[in-house]
């Protein structure tokens, strides 16, 4: 793949997500055609490459200055994809977050890293011609579009997505069981569905979120859920064995404690969750996929590509 997509220095961009994008989704342009792996087989739009010999009236002059590779641009009729991305804003997305220092981890936390992928998600579908609309929920649905492809609703998403990564808030509660059913019954013709959230979900709770997941099921939607984490502090509880205080971001409770004295249990406990939604994704063929916002933006790409592949 493309250096520029191995490189974590691209999410220094922080909200200047047309920016971001528009690199990540050309950088992902050029690898697929430079990698051997031919696991895809959906051609971006707008690109492929020159046959020597044609009119060069539609070459794209600006992915060759990034690239010394030849590429024109390649017009077809619509698709008739739509797609709806759907970003958990409660406060735990904000983690990691530094109480002392709150603009330390903004454009490195969990919720920044959702938002970009929206932004890299946007810029993909809006090449491909496909209808794409956005939902923000924590305890409820906080803002929600229908599916468009225009330019102006490109721009207007990217403007709420950088609202959210610019102005954290805290205490937010969130309800995804509820959110879900909601997204369900507002989206009325067949869509794909692409959740970001990082399911901080009570045991007591799962049944309320796989019968949420089973609804966009039954409405026929196609479904990818992206489990955004830090894995190595949220799953693999990876901390220095000192006396550390852990704050509940959507209530504020502390706790303190040495992180060896739990971490066995505490990974145990995570891991069978995360288990159950893993089975209970393949028994309602969703794909679950895990988003460490360590690992970049390739395999949410490569999910949705090979998603959309299956659809038409």
């Amino acid at each position: 793949m493309s250096q520029i997509l191995e490189n974590q220095d691209i999410r220094a961009l922080g909200s200047n997500l047309e920016l971001l994008a528009q690199q990540v989704v050309e950088g992902f342009i050029v690898g697929l055609h430079r990698s051997p792996f031919h696991g895809f087989s959906v051609e971006f739009a707008e690109h492929r490459l020159y046959n020597q010999g044609e009119s060069t009236r539609n070459m794209d002059w600006k992915v060759y200055g990034r690239t010394d590779k030849l590429f024109t641009k390649r017009y077809e009729e619509e698709t008739n994809l739509r797609c709806q991305i759907v970003i958990d804003a409660s406060s735990t997305m904000y983690y990691p977050w530094d109480e002392k220092s709150p603009q330390k981890n903004k454009y490195s936390n969990k919720l920044c890293f959702a938002a970009q992928s929206a932004a890299v998600l946007m810029n993909a579908l809006k090449r491909q011609r496909d209808a794409f609309g956005l939902t923000l929920f924590d305890d409820d649905l906080r803002f929600a579009t229908g599916a468009k492809s225009s330019t102006v609703h490109y721009r207007l998403l990217l403007n709420k997505l950088t609202e959210l990564i610019e102005n954290p808030v805290l205490n937010k509660q969130t309800d995804l069981a509820k959110s879900l059913h909601q997204v369900a019954e507002s989206i009325h013709r067949r869509s794909m569905v692409v959740v970001f959230t990082d399911i901080m979900e009570r045991p007591d709770q799962a049944e309320e979120v796989f019968s949420a997941l089973r609804h966009l099921r039954h409405a026929k939607h196609e479904v990818i859920l992206f489990h955004v984490t830090d894995k190595r502090h949220e799953l693999d509880f990876e901390f220095e064995n000192r006396p550390y205080v852990f704050v509940d971001m959507e209530n504020g409770e502390e706790v303190r404690l040495q992180p060896n004295q739990v971490k066995e249990f505490y990974t145990q406990q995570v891991g069978a969750f995360k288990e159950q939604l893993r089975m209970k994704c393949l028994q309602f063929n969703i794909d679950f996929v895990e988003a460490d916002i360590q690992q970049g933006f390739v395999p949410i790409l490569q999910t949705w590509m090979a998603k959309r592949s299956k659809m038409h």
